[in-house]
């Protein structure tokens, strides 16, 4: 694998408990890149983003992701191959009875952070990058949507990933708390991260251009998309 290639998938076949979704998947992605991956519901994106976060397994072609083998890996290298990635999901999958910092402090620990004070730092240091670091003491039902987007962004970002997978992360936000959501994953981009964003939201193609790829028919294509064709998938949604 080249060295700004942090994944790479050659002749993958995307499966979900045996039923083939994707076939012939090849894919490179390098570090600073933002890869948008589009297609109806249904149509292999989170089982792409499943795939290459090793919760579904590869059970046919060659895949790499943050220097681990995705076809040879074994259950417990699962854990360290995951701290090189953040997980963005739409549904925040936050911890309903901690405030903002618990929930963090809770991430920290569980990936083996032990020292109270550089916890203590980390945690101040990712919400500061994603405009929160005076809403740490906050419950998240006492936060908006686009706020506990911004914290799962910052849980995304504890253990500094090489990898950010965001699955839908704008499906339930307003157009501009959307914007705002974007800006923090741009950001993240162009700090040397790379970041998959699997989406149906059209507008922020429009609004954020950048390479395109696309779920469909079982395959996984590039989608050179005009703003004619944008428009095109805004108006059919």
């Amino acid at each position: 694998m080249p060295l700004d290639n942090v994944i790479t998938l050659e002749n993958a076949v995307i499966s979900v408990n045996d039923n083939i979704v994707l076939t012939d998947v090849n894919l490179n992605v390098t570090k600073r890149e933002f890869v948008y991956v589009i297609g109806r519901v249904g149509s292999g994106k989170t089982s792409l983003i499943r795939t290459i976060n090793a919760e579904y397994p590869l059970t046919e072609g060659h895949g790499m992701v943050a220097g681990f083998q995705l076809e040879k890996i074994r259950r417990k290298e699962i854990p360290y191959m995951r701290r090189k990635l953040g997980i963005v999901f739409q549904d925040f999958q936050l911890l309903t009875d901690r405030t903002v910092d618990s929930n963090l402090e809770f991430v920290l620990k569980a990936t083996g952070w032990k020292q109270k004070g550089e916890i203590k730092d980390r945690i101040a240091e990712v919400l500061e990058k994603v405009n929160l670091g005076y809403k740490g003491y906050k419950m998240p039902h006492q936060l908006s949507g686009g706020e506990q987007q911004r914290v799962v962004i910052a849980r995304a970002l504890l253990n500094d990933p090489e990898i950010i997978l965001a699955d839908e992360p704008t499906g339930n936000l307003d157009p501009a708390t959307s914007d705002e959501i974007m800006k923090i994953l741009w950001a993240i981009s162009e700090s040397g991260r790379a970041v998959i964003m699997a989406t149906h939201n059209y507008n922020v193609l429009k609004r954020f251009p950048s390479r395109t790829l696309r779920c469909g028919d079982g395959k996984l294509t590039g989608a050179n998309l005009s703003e004619s064709d944008i428009d095109r998938l805004i108006s059919n949604e």
